[in-house]
């Protein structure tokens, strides 16, 4: 359409230049500020407890993975920007109601769920930020790393203490195993083990806990990069909980009988104390394999389905045995 100049006119559209970008981020790093300063109790309380932990200190990198997967991702995130007012007003609502909640003591009133609830709350609104900023088509395409936030909100000690526990029944399972393919004797009495020379249990601090969150988090982050099936996703992370569990009775079962066949020392030595780093190499290890055939079947699947998606061509005959003149293109 042209102007009576006979020119064609200028349209205004809203671009997502470098500038445009960087002022929502601006935007959005205010507003995870402030909501910080709003949480600053519980972010005290939270960095008191947990960071000097050595069980929890893990939660320090959930943020600085979630920032490190965007920031890998961002032409794929960022390419249709807008603002989601009812997404992110839906988000502020339950975040609100979330530690209204916890401030009324209509949840669990004890002091490790009030936490809970308020960093889950603290959570919601940082979502609600990225929503109403960058709108509802970037959050879907950011959905890896704002889901992954959620794993920062630590978990009450009754859930906490349920799965510390199947991590013990795990490894004992495992412990006892080794014990009898290598022909260890052994009497096991639930989560005790009673040998020649020594009596063994696998307490809470023997659970690995921490050092089998962190390769669940990363088979996560794994999963989320380099696999693209939903199942392919499914077993490969059942793999790395089936890793964490393994390697720990292993190393259980490592250091009883460096302690009965070499020296009891082993049992309250290094390797004890700080010889997890190698077990749990040891179970990255046992991963690489299982995500190279992972990402081979889906290759093989991908390969499969372009063959069976291509259309084939097959000749007509007249019945002579001789193809129809001019119909050599059907389409099955």
């Amino acid at each position: 359409m042209q102007d009576a100049a006979g020119l064609t006119p200028k349209t205004t559209a809203l671009t997502n230049s470098h500038d445009f970008i960087s002022r929502r981020w601006l935007f959005f790093g205010c507003w995870i500020i402030f909501s910080c300063l709003v949480f600053a109790r519980t972010l005290a309380t939270f960095a008191q407890i947990y960071l000097s932990n050595d069980d929890s200190s893990y939660l320090i990198l959930i943020p600085v993975i979630s920032a490190g997967v965007l920031f890998l991702e961002r032409r794929k995130v960022f390419q249709d920007l807008s603002y989601d007012k009812v997404l992110s007003g839906s988000l502020v609502a339950l975040s609100a109601g979330v530690a209204l909640s916890v401030r009324l003591g209509i949840s669990d009133p004890t002091p490790g769920s009030r936490l809970s609830g308020y960093v889950l709350s603290l959570v919601l609104l940082w979502v609600a930020g990225f929503a109403f900023l960058f709108g509802r088509s970037a959050s879907k395409a950011a959905y890896f790393p704002l889901l992954f936030l959620f794993l920062i909100v630590p978990l009450p000690s009754s859930i906490l203490d349920r799965i510390t526990y199947y991590l013990q029944v795990g490894s004992a399972w495992i412990t006892g195993a080794v014990f009898d393919l290598l022909r260890v004797p052994a009497l096991r009495d639930g989560l005790v083990f009673h040998l020649a020379r020594v009596s063994i249990e696998v307490a809470k601090e023997c659970s690995g806990i921490r050092s089998s969150m962190v390769l669940l988090i990363l088979a996560l982050v794994i999963v989320h990069l380099c696999l693209t099936r939903f199942w392919t996703k499914v077993l490969f992370v059942a793999s790395g909980l089936f890793m964490m569990i393994l390697k720990n009775g292993i190393r259980i079962a490592t250091l009883t009988i460096l302690a009965i066949y070499v020296d009891p020392g082993f049992l309250y030595g290094r390797l004890h104390h700080e010889g997890g780093i190698a077990f749990f190499l040891f179970a990255l290890l046992l991963l690489v394999p299982v995500l190279r055939l992972l990402q081979r079947s889906e290759a093989l699947g991908a390969r499969n389905s372009t063959v069976l998606d291509k259309p084939v061509e097959v000749a007509r005959s007249d019945g002579d045995g001789s193809p129809r003149g001019g119909d050599l293109g059907a389409m099955v």
